[in-house]
């Protein structure tokens, strides 16, 4: 059997909606997905914490809670980005610990776990904390290719996150690279070290991630991640309908309840049609570039709205072709948050203004150790030349952090009212201050925008 985790709540709205779909709207569905058969429902964590305070005036705290409560039969999992959190930076030891106890205790079941960098120094916290918690760790290996992204990096990997008490695997494919026979023979070696169950993550960004999905399930995969019809494939994930139906009556059988199944898919239609106005065309296009360049749709996006306010939309492709470059640089980091948006940025930089000419903070970070140890080794004469004076670091990065709880209690004392309200201002202080203050103002509803 390989059954499906959905991620309508979380990742297929986060990649077609710009992660604005609403509590009430989640709320809603959530009962009829419970209905299924699913391994799990992806429903919380990776943008929407921020999403939910930035556009919707929302508690991400009171999603979770009432997605929890509308969902007896099936798990509810997260995305964590290790020492990051649902953040943009490393956080100290105490404010992951709390953070994933509180998510833990508000509703969350399994937490998917990863590093930009795949460094497992940079999970070990989170992991320890989820055990302690009593719930599932599944650990994650970003994927990506480059000469130091072999089967055998990504077999020991696999064998680090089991050793650090991961109770599942996750490949995230993030960027919908994955070849199928590279999916099959790296699913197979994985299951022959680790006796742990592998989870396999893809994108429909260039099209091929469905053939990947059956591929890996005869490799041995025992999750997939699928997105409901209405808002699946483009640049989400796999339609769950079709999966399911490729597997029915196969040794893959995902045990999913046809009719209930149709039920949620006519309820996500009309979810659909509400938000439509936030699809962009190009979200659902087949775009094959994405296998040469690695670059997952919402860096696409983001490096347009930079040429397009730089008036340089034109050199579009040049940017693009700059990627590689600054990844081999920058020592092959995967392309996913924050290391996307670094090397994406840095492209641009490079075109516009000359190769390295100008470095962003971020890509001095990156290449000063800040953000964890990189893939393969960054070049020492390079180093030098962005770091200056500068020593990289080589520890783990958080050991050079202080706790934080406490100042942050004695900052926010105006505001917090319980420890979920401390977290949501060390997230976002600026937006989590006129959130608890009561200033937010929830951006226009789709609906009414296309009114």
């Amino acid at each position: 059997m390989t059954k499906i985790t959905e991620t309508a709540l979380r990742d297929a709205h986060q990649s077609l909606f710009a992660t604005r779909m609403r509590t009430e709207d989640i709320i809603a569905g959530a009962p009829l997905l419970d209905k299924v058969g699913f391994a799990s429902l992806e429903a919380w964590g990776g943008a929407t914490f921020d999403s939910c305070l930035r556009f919707l005036a929302e508690d991400p705290w009171e999603r979770l809670r009432k997605v929890k409560a509308a969902t007896a039969n099936t798990p509810i999992q997260m995305l964590l980005r290790g020492q990051n959190l649902v953040g943009y930076r490393n956080y100290a030891d105490d404010v992951v610990t709390l953070f994933v106890e509180l998510a833990a205790k508000n509703g969350v079941d399994i937490f998917r776990v990863f590093d930009a960098l795949n460094d497992t120094r940079n999970m070990t916290c989170a992991l320890q904390a989820i055990k302690k918690a009593g719930k599932h760790a599944q650990g994650t290996i970003s994927y990506t290719t480059s000469p130091v992204h072999t089967t055998e990096k990504f077999v020991a990997l696999a064998k680090d996150l089991k050793d650090l008490g991961c109770d599942s695997i996750c490949i995230k494919d993030m960027s919908g690279i994955l070849f199928p026979r590279v999916a099959h023979d790296k699913i197979k070696a994985i299951k022959k070290t680790v006796d742990i169950p592998v989870v396999l993550h893809s994108h429909c960004t260039a099209g091929i991630a469905p053939i990947a999905y059956y591929a890996g399930a005869e490799a041995g995969a025992d999750i997939v991640d699928c997105a409901i019809s209405p808002i699946g494939g483009g640049t989400a994930q796999p339609h769950t309908e079709s999966i399911a139906w490729s597997f029915k009556d196969t040794p893959f059988d995902a045990g999913i309840d046809f009719a209930a199944l149709d039920e949620a898919t006519a309820f996500f239609k009309e979810i659909r049609a509400k938000y439509r106005v936030l699809i962009d065309p190009i979200s659902e296009q087949v775009d094959t570039r994405v296998l040469t360049y690695q670059v997952p749709g919402g860096m696409l996006s983001n490096l347009v709205s930079q040429l397009k306010a730089q008036g340089k939309l034109d050199r579009l492709e040049e940017v693009l072709a700059e990627v590689p470059r600054v990844r081999e640089a920058l020592g092959y980091p995967p392309l996913v948050t924050p290391t996307s948006q670094i090397v994406g940025t840095q492209a641009v930089f490079n075109v516009l203004m000359g190769s390295f000419k100008v470095c962003s903070k971020e890509t001095k970070d990156l290449v000063a150790g800040k953000y964890g140890r990189t893939p393969a080794p960054i070049d020492p004469e390079f180093q030098k030349r962005i770091l200056k004076n500068e020593e990289p670091i080589t520890c783990r990065p958080a050991d050079l952090l202080p706790p934080e709880l406490d100042t942050l209690r004695k900052e926010y004392a105006d505001l917090v009212k319980s420890d979920e309200d401390l977290l949501t201002l060390a997230m976002n202080p600026q937006v989590g201050r006129d959130f608890l203050a009561g200033n937010s103002v929830a951006e226009k509803a789709p609906w009414e925008e296309d009114a």
